[in-house]
């Protein structure tokens, strides 16, 4: 039964759960009301759109993360948006262009480096968000959408520079070594790009991260072998 409860992201404590319990309220509340005030006519369309949502549980939840930075999201609701709204208008059937919106929502935010999950939601909303959605037309991909994204980003930038985090996201190496770097063997930026490879997946790391946490492994195990003498 325990196991039921054990974090299934690497590093995660209560703490940092309650953290991102707090960034998310923050977050969204902020957000919303900052969208009420710089909307004129708020009426005529949402403050918030649900994409945020999930948006908001990468940047207080994982802020680590490389789909959670901010070209991510801000580029990645944007463009999905905008590319949903295109099938929205061009294609007849509600099921194909919602299929096509995803898909292909998905293939621009990976060409344009800024994947983010909510993407394909900000892809579907566009799509059968109903009349007040088609009456906007493009400008639903920046109000709200571009928008929201773009709060949502500040505010998750203030708030992880006030709790101590590090967003945007930067590896961060740890100081005071008794052992020093230069006796460690360093990986090699083609060797980790050859495991991956080697692997077949797509994992929610860094390569930088992945390098830190491979340095601080051989750290560790030569720390321990130093104690065994």
């Amino acid at each position: 039964m325990k196991q039921l409860f054990k974090p299934i992201l690497a590093g995660a404590t209560l703490r940092d759960r309650m953290r991102a319990c707090a960034g998310g309220i923050i977050g969204i509340a902020l957000t919303s009301l900052l969208a009420w005030l710089l909307l004129d006519d708020w009426a005529s369309a949402p403050m918030i759109v649900a994409p945020m949502g999930a948006s908001a549980v990468l940047v207080f939840a994982i802020p680590a993360s490389p789909l959670a930075q901010p070209w991510p999201v801000i580029g990645g609701n944007t463009i999905s948006a905008l590319v949903g709204v295109f099938f929205a208008q061009t294609v007849t059937s509600p099921h194909l262009a919602a299929g096509l919106a995803v898909g292909f929502a998905i293939l621009l935010m990976s060409l344009a480096r800024c994947l983010h999950p909510p993407g394909g939601a900000a892809a579907l909303t566009a799509v059968i968000g109903g009349p007040i959605v088609a009456s906007a037309g493009y400008s639903f991909a920046f109000l709200p959408i571009a928008m929201n994204a773009v709060c949502l980003v500040l505010v998750g930038i203030a708030y992880h520079f006030l709790s101590g985090h590090s967003y945007p996201h930067r590896p961060q190496a740890f100081m005071g070594q008794r052992i020093s770097e230069r006796d460690l063997a360093p990986p090699h930026e083609e060797d980790i790009s050859a495991a991956l490879a080697d692997l077949g997946e797509t994992f929610d790391i860094g390569p930088e991260d992945l390098e830190l946490i491979i340095r601080r492994v051989d750290f560790h195990a030569a720390q321990r072998r130093e104690a065994a003498r």
